[in-house]
């Protein structure tokens, strides 16, 4: 028989130090450490793992004044602004070494106490992350302001990190399967302190993750639970409405792209509701949110410069005529009926096919075609989506 236990616990200063090198040395968020700082973090190493050992020989669990301690190191750690990156990366540090640890310490004779300290980690270890992750984002909520732990929160959904959920129970945000996307460009970016009013109204109204991921562009995480399309429908409603919510308070043009998806595959989403958003078009209140079926045509223009190239010429053309591009949009939202397209552009049915044959004269395509439906509706949304700036709306 060896001395597993012994020998790990002969080494826990060497190790603890070792450890918290490693965390100095790799994570940026430790580099500048204070000395009293990593002088604690030595002392917190040294007691884990001199209560590790004495443990799991025993084959005790972790007591409640040994849980009650990690908590406490974890919102100390939180109320010092440690990031939650760079939090993780310690924690995978700590675990890394533990093995390594174990591995050096263990001789010929050490393999029935080796399995027997694996299987006590595998058991205590989940529950000592658990509370020290707790007590974490306590202190971290002392920290950080509410409205930057919403905007930590998108990030940490959207790239599928294990301690999101942690962080949403703290701040009352559902954290859902399933999350609608929604990216509002803004078609100039506005300054600073009204991007801070932005995040200050929509606290009081949605309890979504959301944030600014660029001056001019703000996300919005909207959870909801199934995949029936009443579902999607809701979420898509509440999109919108915090989209014109976006578009009230900036008080500028704003554009709304949107994609569906599922926790773990967010990123992809987020891409791809990024690509609409650019596309779609910019209205001053966004009467809708688009997908990538309303805009999958303009989508692939963008990725092939000659196609959008002469959907630009086509554009000039239609710039010669007054009226022409708002008529064709309003012509196709109404799905090509003539008395509500009239009625919606408050003017006479004649004074609408008369915008039509203009059309037609200019471009030399029939609105109403086939062919037209694709070519002049496509080139529409480029131009409403300011496009090109000298056709683009202002």
């Amino acid at each position: 028989m060896g001395d597993l236990f012994g020998m790990l616990k002969s080494r826990v200063d060497d190790n603890a130090r070792r450890v918290v090198d490693a965390c100095v040395g790799e994570l940026a968020g430790f580099q500048a450490i204070e000395p009293r700082a990593r002088a604690s973090m030595v002392e917190f190493a040294v007691v884990v793992r001199q209560r590790t050992a004495e443990l799991a020989a025993s084959g005790e669990p972790l007591l409640e004044g040994d849980l009650a301690f990690i908590e406490s190191v974890g919102e100390q750690r939180g109320m010092q602004g440690v990031a939650p990156g760079c939090q993780r990366g310690a924690l995978a540090l700590h675990a890394a070494f533990t093995m390594r640890e174990i591995s050096e310490a263990a001789g010929p004779g050490d393999l029935t106490d080796t399995m027997r300290m694996i299987d006590w980690l595998a058991r205590q270890g989940a529950a000592a992350q658990a509370v020290y992750t707790r007590g974490y984002l306590r202190g971290y909520e002392r920290f950080l302001p509410t409205a930057s732990r919403v905007h930590l929160l998108a990030t940490m959904v959207l790239h599928d990190d294990p301690m999101a959920g942690e962080l949403a129970g703290s701040l009352g945000v559902p954290v859902a399967e399933h999350y609608l996307v929604t990216v509002v460009r803004v078609a100039t970016a506005p300054p600073k302190a009204c991007r801070e009013e932005v995040v200050r109204t929509l606290l009081q109204r949605h309890r979504v993750p959301f944030g600014w991921q660029e001056p001019d562009e703000f996300v919005a995480l909207v959870p909801y639970h199934g995949t029936r399309p009443e579902h999607r429908a809701a979420a898509e409603g509440s999109g919108l409405a915090l989209a014109q919510a976006v578009a009230e308070v900036v008080g500028r043009p704003c554009s709304v792209g949107t994609a569906h998806g599922r926790r773990r595959a967010l990123v992809q989403a987020a891409a791809l509701a990024r690509k609409v958003s650019r596309v779609a078009p910019i209205e001053r209140v966004p009467r809708r949110s688009y997908g990538v079926a309303d805009v999958f045509a303009e989508l692939g223009a963008v990725e092939t410069p000659q196609v959008d190239q002469w959907l630009r010429e086509t554009a000039q053309r239609l710039g010669d005529g007054p009226e022409l591009v708002p008529t064709l949009d309003a012509y196709y939202r109404n799905d090509m009926n003539r008395l509500r397209t009239a009625e919606s552009l408050h003017i006479h049915p004649r004074t609408l096919d008369y915008r039509l044959r203009r059309v037609r004269e200019l471009v030399g395509i029939e609105p109403g075609s086939t062919h037209g439906v694709r070519v002049l509706s496509t080139t529409v949304t480029r131009m409403l989506a300011g496009a090109w700036t000298e056709h683009g709306l202002a």
